[in-house]
């Protein structure tokens, strides 16, 4: 039947196969790894313990390819000690082919594969699915599923989720040389005396002394500390500088992200952490998202008390944090306190809603990868949850241990019908309603037409992977276009050929962009 299924699924995906990957979702990948050892587990968990970045050599085989000395370490912190603790062989894995051989890749060109043991999530759905609905609006890791053999021994049915690394630092931003942070604190190192009180990796500013933010942030690439405590300055003490040092749309979408999936193992929860900063070609940091196994309500705490019901959840405030003022979440309360970030951060609400939950998207979509999943969950004798518990996840609460975890429909359903009511999501926003551009000899001039706007933006760039800029169309309509909530906007910018571009249209409470998934999707300049 399972071979029915892809079969049929192949031939409906046309052209989505021709670019089949290390990471194709239609395809469930098949790993072998081969160690000489026996106790190989056993040398693995020593490994672990160590902490001091050795690894197992082994051979691998990933869809019928051998490789030879690759490197293999056990990785994660709560889904490789609370399953170890359980006496599971099911442990996550990080599994690096250029761990003695330097130009060795696996397929597609990838170095790691960071295989995660499904921890907290029965519904097997929480990574994919809510990797897949962020690559709508950012770089995010592509992510699907293999089944894992050590040994010839079926470990059982893991995530494989994509390694934020050079190559994909290079694929979405066009550079892999810049500084990189994984912003995920190191939970037993100790306060720097003499520093100010920080929490983890929150961006807050706790002064020039690198020392005092080295515990709260892993340096991947050699340098970059200084970079760093910069971008903490600039957010807390100079956010007007914000745009010179910080990709803040893409900090938007990752917030609004965060807010709609209630994704609170992030930044926007208690341990705020499970994200990445670049820092680009042009000196800008990029947030990146990571860690999705507790997304859609599978971690409970927000950072201001204790765990939320499942009725908070569904009702978790768009403006968490931002109305306490936390000081401890500076991302969310200096960028929301500016008016223009605050109205696109509501319009990207309004977009993920509109894309994925309006009319219950997500969860056809859910069905699908579920029924993709069923025999291989059936056949994972070392599965960490009951079969019956991945079938009833998607649309109820279930126990994962001694944990509830929320069904993602009995989640999303109530949050989608919350979130549309909120006063500003269910206020209509200026409408766009078309854009053109035309040149003139060494200028291009950009035109929209516009019903209800109080401002009107370009925001616009002159070659792919740049900042972009932001600069205020002039009102060009009549007295009665403006009269009758017509507005009519243009701007002329330098001539160059492959600008890309967006418009915001802001009114008093919100905002509208074109394209809406901006700046993921954007207008390109052409002749």
């Amino acid at each position: 039947m399972h071979r029915l299924y892809f079969l049929l699924v192949f031939l409906m995906a046309g052209p989505l196969l021709s670019a089949q990957d290390l990471y194709d979702i239609y395809q469930v990948k098949e790993i072998r790894i081969t160690f000489k050892q026996a106790a190989w587990d056993v040398v693995l968990d020593s490994l672990k313990q160590l902490n001091n970045g050795d690894r197992l050599l082994a051979s691998i085989k990933v869809d019928g390819v051998t490789y030879d000395s690759v490197g293999v370490r056990y990785k994660g912190n709560s889904s490789y000690f609370n399953v170890r603790n359980q006496e599971s062989s099911k442990l996550p894995f990080n599994i690096k082919a250029n761990y003695r051989k330097k130009k060795q890749r696996f397929k597609g060109g990838y170095k790691t594969l960071k295989l995660s043991n499904v921890f907290r999530d029965p519904s097997f759905l929480r990574e994919v699915l809510s990797y897949e609905i962020a690559r709508k609006y950012m770089p995010a890791p592509k992510a699907n599923f293999t089944r894992l053999y050590v040994n010839d021994q079926l470990l059982g049915l893991y995530n494989n989720t994509e390694s934020i690394d050079s190559k994909f630092l290079k694929e979405h931003y066009g550079y892999k040389e810049g500084v990189l942070f994984k912003c995920d604190p190191s939970w037993d190192a100790k306060k720097q005396k003499d520093c100010p009180a920080g929490d983890k990796a929150s961006l807050m500013y706790l002064g020039e002394d690198s020392l005092c933010y080295q515990g709260l942030y892993e340096l991947k690439t050699d340098t970059g500390w200084n970079a760093l405590v910069n971008l903490t300055k600039v957010l807390n003490q100079t956010p007007e500088q914000l745009e010179s040092v910080l990709n803040v749309d893409q900090s938007l979408w990752m917030l609004a992200f965060n807010n709609v999936l209630v994704n609170l193992d992030s930044y926007t929860g208690r341990l705020c952490h499970n994200y990445y900063l670049y820092q680009d070609s042009f000196g800008v940091f990029q947030p990146i998202l990571w860690d999705m196994n507790l997304s859609f309500g599978g971690f409970r705490f927000d950072g201001n008390g204790t765990a939320l019901s499942n009725e908070k959840m569904q009702k978790l405030s768009p403006f968490i944090h931002y109305k306490t003022k936390n000081k401890k979440r500076p991302l969310i309360t200096q960028l929301l306190r500016d008016n223009l970030y605050r109205k696109v951060y509501i319009a990207h609400i309004r977009t993920i809603l509109k894309d994925f939950f309006a009319e219950s998207q997500y969860e056809k979509r859910g069905k699908t990868i579920q029924s993709s999943l069923d025999f291989y969950v059936k056949q994972d004798e070392n599965k960490l949850y009951p079969y019956e518990s991945f079938k009833r996840n998607l649309s109820e609460e279930t126990l994962a241990g001694k944990s509830k975890i929320i069904g993602i429909r009995q989640l999303m359903s109530e949050r989608t019908k919350y979130l549309q009511a909120h006063p500003l999501l269910a206020k209509i926003p200026p409408v766009i309603s078309q854009n053109s551009h035309r040149h003139r000899a060494e200028k291009t001039y950009v035109n929209v037409q516009v019903k209800d706007a109080t401002e009107v933006y370009l925001v616009y760039r002159d070659k792919p992977n740049a900042p972009f800029q932001r600069i205020a169309m002039k009102d060009d309509g009549t007295q009665e276009d403006r009269a009758a909530g017509d507005g009519y906007y243009g701007i002329a910018i330098d001539k160059k050929i492959g600008s890309q571009y967006y418009i915001i249209a802001v009114d008093e409470k919100t905002a509208s962009l074109s394209p809406e998934r901006a700046a993921r999707e954007f207008h390109e300049i052409k002749y």
